[in-house]
């Protein structure tokens, strides 16, 4: 079933424009607004599990860190 919708010029032209050959407005439209957002994923975690990445994520970052002193106190 087709519906019409009424566009501003410029919402119109921006579509148009990110359009790709081989897909339809309809395609283009499903494209740049069908696709899944972060905010999709709130509520998933837990706060235990969030608390868990966060710590997971802190390691690495201090990990990385520490390796990326060690070698440039090689090179001093």
């Amino acid at each position: 079933m087709s519906q019409q919708v009424r566009l501003d010029d410029d919402v119109y032209e921006r579509i148009e424009a990110t359009r790709r050959d081989d897909e339809s407005f309809s395609d283009a439209v499903d494209r740049l607004v069908g696709s899944p957002s972060l905010l999709d994923l709130r509520g998933i975690f837990d706060g235990e599990q969030v608390s868990k990445m966060r710590d997971a994520i802190e390691t690495a970052d201090q990990r990385d860190r520490d390796r990326a002193r060690e070698v440039a106190e090689r090179f001093e």
